[in-house]
C-alpha cells in the first residue's frame, strides 16, 4: 500500500480533525501518527527536565503566597509526574515504523492532560480567590510551560490543547477572580492564538515531512536504478565541478579509466582521458571539441573521443548536460559514457571491407573510383593530365576451370602483390572485379608515359607463376585513356578505358591499346553483332562450306575442312575472324561449335568413305567437361566412324589451360579420332606439346608457304624443320594456303604430306562437295 506522503499531494494540509484525531480514521492513520510523533523521539530528558525546571520554578513562585507545606506537596506531585512520565515514553521508540502510532499517539494525549490538571492546581492553592499578584505569576510560568511545550510538541497539536485550554482557562478564572477579567480575557486570548498555531505548525510540519519523504523516495529510486544501470549496464556515469574536475567517481569508471577513484578524484576530465598527450597538448580533434563545449557550458550527446587507457588507444562514446542548481548557478556537468572500441573497430572493418577488396586487399572498385575523381580534379585544376589503365588477365579463366577457384584465388593474389609492388605514390591500384584490375594515375605528363607503364605492367604480370607446385602462365591485356581530354567524368574516362581494353583483348591480348574515339563505333557495331549472334543458330543464319585437302604427291582428294559462314539480314556476310572471337567473349562458341560438330559430321556421312572432315575447335570448347560427350553423341546420331573425324586445335589450347585441355585431347584420341595441330610455327612452337598429344597432322601456315614458294631460306628452313619432326614422329603435314603452282611444287619438293588452298579448290557449300562424287553420265542426265 502507498503512504500518505505518496498518496496525497505534497502541498495539500491534513484536515484540523484528522490532526487532531477528531475526524473518521484515515487510511494511514498510522503513518501519520508516526511523522507527528517523530519530533519526541529522543527528547525524553528534555521533556524530563523541563517539567522539573518548571516545577521548581513554580515552586519558587508560590512560596510567597502558599503555605510551605502545600507548595512541597504539589511540588512533590509534580517532580513525580515528570519521572511517571518519562518512565512512560522511555522504553517507546516514538515515530518508528515499528510502533503503532495511532496508541502512541493517544498515551501522550493523556500525559498531556494529565500535566494540565496537575498545572492548574497551582492557580486555587491559595483558595478560590487568589490574589492578583499569585494568579500573574502562576501565569507568567505556565505561559512559560506552554511555549517550551509547544516548541517541543509542535507536531502534536492535540497535547498542546490538551495542555494549553485547561491552563488558560484555570488562569482566565483565576485573574477573573483575582479582580483582573481583563488579564483574563488576554489569557484566553493567548491560549486561543498559542493553540491555532500549534494546529498551523502541525500542518507545515507534516507538510515537510511529505515533501521530504517524497524527495529522499525519489532519491533512492534514482539511486536504485543508477546502482542498477552500473550493475547491469556497460555504460558507467561521470560527474564535474564547475571548473571541469571528476567528483564522486564510480568505481565502473575508475575500472573504465584504469585508475583508482580516489587518484581521479579532483583530475580535469580531460587529462584523464588523454594520458600521456596531457603533458604535450597535442589532443585529437574531438577531444578538443568535447572540451570546447564544456568550456561553453553546451550539452552533447553521443560524442565519439579517442582515448588513452594505460597507454592503449581506446574510443569511448560521451554524453553529457550541465549541472545547475534552483538558482541556476552552473555546478559542472552530468553524463554518461561507454566504450565502444569494439564497434569502431567493426565499423572500420565494416567500412574497409566497403572499400577494399577481400581477396587482394587492393582498392574495390569504389575506391578507384574516388582515387579517379580526385586525379581528374586535379589535372584540370592544374591544366595537367591523369590516366587510367585497365587490366585483363589472359588465359585466367582456364586456370579456374581447370585447376578450380582456390587457386585461381591464389594466382589472382599474387597477381595484385605484383601490381602493388609497381606503384609510386603518385599511382593507384585496385581490383574492379573476377580478373579485371586497374591502376590511376594521378600524373600522366603524356600518353606515353601511359603506355609506358602499361607494358610494363604486361611483362611483369606475364612472367611465370607457381601456385601450390603448379607452374602458370598468364599475360595481360591493358587499355587506357587520357583524362580529362578522353573524358572529363569518372563515367566517362572508365567507359573509355574499357573500350580500349576491349581493343586490346580483339588484338590477342598482351598487348597495350589506347582509347581512340573510333571505339564507339566499333563497340557499337560490336553490340549490335552480339546480339544478331545470340539469334543466328535460331534463325538458321550459319552454313558449312568445306574446303579440299589434297594429297601433296598426286593431288588425289582426301578429306575437307569445316569452314563456318555467317550471313546476317543487317550485317550480311561476316567474315569468321570477326564473329568467332566475339562468340568466343560472350560464351556462344560452345552452342555455335557443337552446331559444327553435328552437322559436319552429317555431311560428311554423305562423302565416300575415304575422306574424312576436319572441324575447327576453340580453347573454350575444350575447356567444357561435356565436349567429349558431345563429340561421341554427334558420332552416334550421325554414324562417322571415328577415325574419319579431325580435330583441329592451336597452340593457344594450352597455353589457356593447365592440363585439363590435353586430358580431354586424350580421350578423344582414345575415341579412335584423328588431332591436328593448327598454325604451328606461329606461336611458341613448343615441342612439349608434340610430346605429351599424340597428335596425327601438323598443319603448317600460309605465311611460311608463301615464304618458301618466293625462296626465303628462313621459310625454307622451318617447313623442312617441321616435316622432319612430323616424319620422326609419325605424324603427317599439311601445308595452308596453296595458290600457285610455284608453291604446290615447292611444297612437294620439300615433302609435305598434304596441300590445302585455293590451287585445289575454294571452300564451297555441302551441296558444291556432293557434285564432286557424282558419275559423268550422272551430271550429264541432271543437266538434261
Amino acid at each position: 500500500m502507498k503512504s500518505l506522503l505518496t498518496d496525497q499531494n505534497p502541498a495539500d494540509d491534513v484536515s484540523v480533525r484528522t490532526l487532531l484525531g477528531l475526524g473518521a480514521s484515515h487510511r494511514d492513520i498510522a503513518h501519520l501518527r508516526q511523522l507527528q510523533l517523530a519530533p519526541l523521539r529522543g527528547r525524553g530528558s528534555l521533556r524530563l527536565w523541563m517539567g522539573v525546571a518548571m516545577a521548581l520554578i513554580a515552586a519558587f513562585t508560590m512560596v510567597p503566597h502558599v503555605r510551605s507545606v502545600i507548595v512541597a506537596g504539589w511540588l512533590t506531585c509534580a517532580l513525580s509526574f515528570s519521572l511517571w512520565s518519562y518512565r512512560s515514553f522511555a522504553t517507546r521508540p516514538l515515530g518508528e515504523a515499528r510502533i503503532a502510532g495511532p496508541a502512541e499517539f493517544a498515551l501522550c494525549n493523556r500525559h498531556a492532560f494529565y500535566s494540565a490538571l496537575l498545572w492548574t492546581v497551582p492557580f486555587w492553592l491559595q483558595g478560590l480567590s487568589p490574589g492578583t499578584d499569585h494568579a500573574l505569576a502562576m501565569w507568567a510560568t505556565t505561559l512559560l510551560m506552554m511555549l517550551t511545550l509547544a516548541m517541543i510538541a509542535h507536531s502534536l497539536p492535540t497535547v498542546c490543547i490538551l495542555y494549553i485550554a485547561p491552563v488558560s482557562l484555570s488562569a482566565a478564572v483565576a485573574l477573573v477572580r483575582a479582580g483582573a477579567p481583563q488579564l483574563a480575557v488576554v489569557a484566553v486570548a493567548a491560549g486561543l492564538l498559542l493553540s491555532f498555531f500549534c494546529i498551523r505548525f502541525a500542518q507545515n510540519h507534516i507538510r515537510f515531512r511529505r515533501a521530504e519523504e517524497v524527495l529522499h523516495e525519489k532519491s533512492e529510486t534514482v539511486s536504485l536504478l543508477l546502482r542498477e544501470f552500473e550493475e547491469t549496464s556497460a555504460d558507467w556515469l561521470w560527474q564535474t565541478d564547475s571548473n571541469r574536475r571528476l567528483v564522486h567517481v564510480s568505481p565502473r569508471l575508475a575500472y573504465a579509466l584504469g585508475a583508482a577513484a580516489d587518484a581521479l578524484e579532483g583530475q580535469p576530465l580531460v587529462q584523464a582521458l588523454s594520458g600521456d598527450a596531457w603533458e604535450t597538448g597535442n589532443f585529437p580533434r574531438s577531444l578538443h571539441d568535447m572540451a570546447e563545449r564544456m568550456k561553453r557550458r553546451e550539452s552533447f550527446s553521443n560524442l565519439i573521443v579517442p582515448v588513452t587507457i594505460g597507454g592503449k588507444p581506446r574510443w569511448w562514446e560521451l554524453s553529457a548536460s550541465p549541472r545547475l542548481d534552483e538558482a541556476g548557478k552552473f555546478l559542472g556537468f552530468r553524463g554518461v559514457g561507454s566504450d565502444v572500441t569494439e564497434q569502431r573497430v567493426s565499423a572500420e572493418q565494416i567500412a574497409k571491407m566497403a572499400r577494399f577488396d577481400n581477396l587482394t586487399g587492393l582498392p574495390n572498385r569504389l575506391s578507384l573510383n574516388e582515387a579517379l575523381a580526385r586525379a581528374l580534379d586535379q589535372a584540370q585544376s592544374a591544366r595537367s593530365r591523369c590516366a587510367l589503365l585497365m587490366i585483363d588477365l589472359d588465359r585466367f579463366k582456364a586456370v579456374n576451370d581447370t585447376l578450380g577457384h582456390p587457386i585461381g584465388d591464389k594466382l589472382l593474389a599474387q597477381v595484385a602483390a605484383r601490381l602493388k609492388g609497381m606503384m609510386d605514390r603518385s599511382m593507384t591500384c585496385g581490383r574492379l572485379g573476377g580478373d579485371e584490375f586497374a591502376v590511376v594515375l594521378h600524373q600522366a605528363p603524356s600518353a606515353d608515359e601511359a603506355e609506358e607503364m602499361a607494358r610494363r605492367i604486361i611483362a611483369t604480370l606475364s612472367r611465370p607463376y607457381v601456385v601450390d607446385n603448379h607452374q602458370l602462365f598468364v599475360g595481360a591485356s591493358v587499355g587506357y585513356a587520357i583524362g580529362p581530354q578522353d573524358g572529363a567524368t569518372v563515367e566517362t574516362l572508365t567507359r573509355n578505358a574499357d573500350l580500349a581494353l576491349y581493343k586490346s583483348k580483339d588484338k590477342g591480348g598482351n598487348v597495350v591499346a589506347a582509347y581512340v574515339a573510333s571505339l564507339h563505333a566499333q563497340a557499337e557495331e560490336r553490340r549490335v553483332m552480339e546480339q544478331e549472334l545470340r539469334g543466328a543458330l535460331d534463325r538458321g543464319e550459319f552454313e558449312l562450306y568445306y574446303q579440299p585437302v589434297v594429297t601433296a604427291e598426286d593431288g588425289t582428294l582426301n578429306g575437307f575442312e569445316a569452314l563456318i559462314r555467317w550471313t546476317n539480314q543487317k550485317l550480311g556476310s561476316v567474315p569468321p575472324g570477326r564473329f568467332i572471337p566475339l562468340a568466343e567473349d560472350s560464351r556462344l562458341i560452345a552452342p555455335i561449335g557443337e552446331w559444327v560438330l553435328r552437322t559436319a559430321c552429317h555431311e560428311a556421312m554423305r562423302w565416300p568413305a575415304n575422306l574424312k572432315v576436319a572441324i575447327n575447335v576453340s580453347a573454350e570448347q575444350l575447356t567444357d567437361p561435356n565436349f567429349a560427350s558431345v563429340v561421341v553423341s554427334a558420332l552416334a546420331q550421325s554414324g562417322l566412324p571415328p577415325h574419319r573425324l579431325e580435330i583441329e586445335v592451336t597452340e593457344s589450347v594450352f597455353l589457356r589451360d593447365g592440363g585439363g585441355a590435353a586430358q580431354l585431347l586424350d580421350q578423344l584420341i582414345g575415341l579412335g579420332i584423328r588431332l591436328s595441330l593448327d598454325d604451328f610455327g606461329t606461336g611458341y612452337s613448343s615441342l612439349g606439346y608434340l610430346r605429351k598429344t599424340q597428335f596425327s597432322t601438323i598443319k603448317v601456315d600460309r605465311s611460311f608457304v608463301v615464304g618458301a614458294a618466293k625462296g626465303s631460306i628462313e621459310s625454307i628452313a622451318i617447313i623442312r624443320a617441321v616435316v622432319a619432326l612430323a616424319d620422326s614422329l609419325g605424324m603427317s603435314t599439311t601445308a595452308e594456303g596453296a595458290e600457285t603452282e610455284i608453291e604446290v611444287d615447292t611444297l612437294r619438293a620439300l615433302g609435305c604430306s598434304n596441300i590445302q588452298g585455293y590451287y585445289y579448290g575454294r571452300p564451297m557449300p555441302a551441296a558444291d562437295v556432293l557434285t564432286l562424287f557424282r558419275p559423268p553420265e550422272n551430271l550429264a542426265t541432271a543437266a538434261a
